[in-house]
Order: structure tokens, then C-alpha cells, then sequence
């Protein structure tokens, strides 16, 4: 083995008073969802907002004096780049981080308000790294790679340490796996202490690596789609995760995208707890049903909480789609006073709110005193929108002639209606 349990005991003594020993809380809202205990581990307010500034910290701490003066460098597109950043600034340690061209501005900022220096190169993470690499080498500094490390696992194996001493009679822990740097820490800190825990990872279906590595029994390379989970869209493993995983690690599972948006849009509305995508996949996961643990203490891991703002507007409006919170109720009317009113009064009588109305007259294929009518409506449940259909037909409008839209990628399943003469 790569790691063992003494050095992440030895990474908890270097993080001491430097890292926070972030909270562990029971959630009633989600064991009622799920029928497990579920505890959640809240890595996203952890300092810089993640779970990479413990492996970071136990890296950088471990340097030589030599390692020390010529400083890091690390390719990053997110975490950790602000971990390596944050970790290297407390131990009066040089760092330079490489970026992709497209990485998002907020991300940039934050780091270099950390005190990296931080150099935008390439078109994406692969293009970044071999640049990073290539500066290491040219200029002596030590390349902190974000999860393939010996030092930086043993730091995220931390997380396992202390979920022992706050749940001692835990049963199972669900984690996020991208490069599988933070679920091998913890699970060999689990189940060399505790072995009849159940470590369970999950990954989004567009990013799949460890699901196939562990099938195949060797590392792959996957083609990472666009998701929502961006912080764990990797394409393969590292070396060193798999030899642990292969080993601790119970199962891997895949979850949808509208299921991760459906539980940071549940963590954000129940919980008041802002998380990124891959930081919930695992509560995607447990409320999805791709893990069962009925009557089980469930620990979900939130990695971490780095969402750039102009995206919460997005993936909360997804969540809530997938919920059955929105529909778009279209209506073909005559083009007179009184029918839109018509309209809004059915759907004021099941007590929806009316989001957005928008008329459409131009470029449709209407008769000349008729106009098409779109109206935005926000809905408790799917049951409510059965309420939704009802008073639409008691008040006189009928489902159109023809099939309605399918459901958008974006948010909202439409639902057409046409005026009775």
C-alpha cells in the first residue's frame, strides 16, 4: 500500500489549528427523505470553501528546506488551486498556479487572493498541466499534483479521522469521487480503524472514470461531457487512489445531472447550505435510491461549496424543475379582454405563483383574432400540478390537438392547452 492509518495520523498533526474541524450534522429533512440516519459532513466551509486544502496543507508542510525556497506550482481550474494557495501562503511558501484560458474569474481572484501567482495557460485542465509540468521542471519547483500523492491523500484522509471521534457508531460514508484523492484517504483512515464501514463513492454518469476502472480492473480514460459537477470531471484516476480504492472502497455508483441539481437546489432551500456539484452528488445518490441504506448512520461528505454565483440562478431553477415546481402552461385564446384573465383566474384558484407571462403574435401559424399565451407557473409538487390540470379543464380549456413539447433541457416541462369555443 501507497499510504497507511500513521500517516494520516501524522497529516492530523501537521493540520492541527490550522485546518477547521468542520461540522457533522443530523439531518431530519433528508432521513426522512431517505430512511437512513444522514449525518453531513460540511467540507464546504472548510477554509477556502473545500476538502483540497488538507491534502495541500500536508503536502506543502512536508516539504524539504531546499523544496521550501524554490517554491509550488499546480494546474488547477478550482480547489485546488485556493487550497494549494491558502496552504503555501501559511508556510511562507512561493506558489504559482496554472489555469486554463476559460477558467472562471472568480476562481482566478480568489486565488491570487490567496497570494498565488496565478498564469492562465491552455484551452483546458490536460493543456494547464503540461504547462505546470513543464515550468516545474525548468525553474526546480515542486509539482503538487491535486489527488495522485501520497501526502495529499494522507491530508484528505483527515476527513475519516474525524468522522470517527464525531459518529463513532457510523455505518456507511458516501463521497465524491473525481481523481479519487479524497475517498482513498478516507477510506483507508475507515477501514483500518473500523472495517465494517461501508465506503461508498459516486461520480456523475458524464464522467465516469473510477465506475469503469474498478469494472475493468485498470485505470481508463474517459471523455468527460459538460456537468454540473465540474469539480470531479475527471478523466482518469490516479495511480495511486486506485491501489487504494481497489482495496477499501465498498462500491462506486453514477448519478444524473437533474439529480445533482436536485439535491443542491434541496440543500439550499432546506438545509441553507450553498454546495457545488460534485459536492452533492452524494445526497443525489442517497435521495435517487443508487444507494440503500435503510435504518443506517449515513455520512455524506459535501466536499465543498465553490459555485460561481451566475451559476446558483441556473442549477436552482433545474433543481426545481426536476421537482415539479415549475410548468409552463400554454394557452391558444381569442385575442379579446378578458380571456388572458380568464386564464390567471383557474390558476389563481389552486394558489400557483405566476413567475412570467409572455404573448406571442408574430411568426406563428394562428388564426388572424387569436394569440398564444405562455405562462410560467411555480408549483408545490407534481401532485399540485395535477391540481394545475384540473381547474384548467373546469374552467374551460382543453389539452391541444397536437402533443405538447417535450420537457427543455433547461428547466421546464410545458404543458399545452387550447380555449373550448
Amino acid at each position: 500500500m501507497l499510504i497507511t492509518l500513521e500517516d494520516i495520523r501524522s497529516a492530523a498533526q501537521r493540520l492541527r489549528g490550522v485546518i477547521h474541524e468542520t461540522p457533522l450534522d443530523y439531518s431530519h429533512t433528508f432521513s426522512q427523505m431517505t430512511g437512513s440516519h444522514v449525518l453531513l459532513k460540511l467540507e464546504n466551509l472548510q477554509r477556502t470553501g473545500s476538502f483540497k486544502v488538507r491534502g495541500a496543507y500536508n503536502k506543502v508542510a512536508s516539504l524539504s528546506r531546499r523544496q521550501r525556497e524554490r517554491g509550488v506550482i499546480a494546474a488547477s481550474a478550482g480547489n485546488h488551486a485556493q487550497g494549494l494557495a491558502l496552504a503555501a501562503r501559511e508556510a511562507g511558501v512561493s506558489c504559482t498556479i496554472v489555469m486554463p484560458l476559460e477558467a472562471s474569474m472568480a476562481k482566478v481572484a480568489a486565488t491570487r487572493g490567496y497570494g498565488a501567482t496565478v498564469l492562465l495557460h491552455g484551452s483546458n485542465y490536460d493543456e494547464a498541466a503540461e504547462h505546470a509540468a513543464s515550468l516545474a521542471k525548468e525553474e526546480g519547483m515542486t509539482l503538487v499534483h491535486g489527488f495522485d500523492d501520497d501526502l495529499v491523500i494522507a491530508g484528505q484522509g483527515t476527513i475519516g479521522l474525524e468522522l470517527l471521534e464525531q459518529e463513532p457508531e457510523l455505518d456507511a460514508v458516501v463521497v465524491p469521487v473525481g481523481g479519487g484523492g479524497l475517498i482513498s484517504g478516507i477510506a483507508m483512515a475507515l477501514k483500518e480503524s473500523r472495517p465494517s464501514v461501508q465506503v461508498i463513492g459516486v461520480q456523475v454518469k458524464a464522467a465516469s472514470a473510477a465506475v469503469e476502472a474498478l469494472a475493468r480492473g485498470r485505470r481508463v480514460r474517459v471523455a468527460p461531457k459538460a456537468t454540473i459537477a465540474d469539480g470531479i470531471a475527471i478523466a482518469r484516476l490516479g495511480r495511486r487512489p486506485f491501489a487504494v480504492m481497489r482495496r477499501y472502497v465498498d462500491q462506486v455508483v453514477t448519478v444524473e445531472e437533474e439529480e445533482v441539481a436536485h439535491a443542491m437546489m434541496l440543500l439550499t432551500e432546506r438545509a441553507k447550505l450553498l454546495v457545488e456539484g460534485a459536492g452533492a452528488v452524494g445526497l443525489a445518490a442517497l435521495l435517487g435510491a443508487k444507494v440503500a441504506l435503510p435504518d443506517k448512520k449515513v455520512v455524506i461528505v459535501l466536499s465543498g461549496g465553490n459555485i460561481d454565483l451566475s451559476l446558483v440562478s441556473q442549477v436552482l431553477h433545474h433543481g426545481l424543475a426536476h421537482a415539479g415546481r415549475y410548468l409552463v402552461v400554454k394557452a391558444t385564446i381569442r385575442d379579446r379582454p378578458g380571456r388572458l384573465a380568464a386564464l390567471l383566474d383557474c390558476l389563481a384558484r389552486v394558489r400557483t405563483s405566476v413567475l412570467e407571462v409572455r404573448h406571442r403574435r408574430e411568426g406563428l401559424f394562428l388564426d388572424w383574432d387569436r394569440v398564444e399565451v405562455e405562462v410560467t407557473v411555480e408549483t408545490r409538487d407534481r401532485d399540485h400540478r395535477q391540481e394545475v390540470a384540473q381547474a384548467l379543464a373546469e374552467g374551460g380549456f382543453l389539452p391541444a390537438p397536437s402533443e405538447p413539447a417535450p420537457p427543455s433541457e433547461a428547466t421546464l416541462e410545458v404543458i399545452a392547452w387550447e380555449l373550448t369555443e
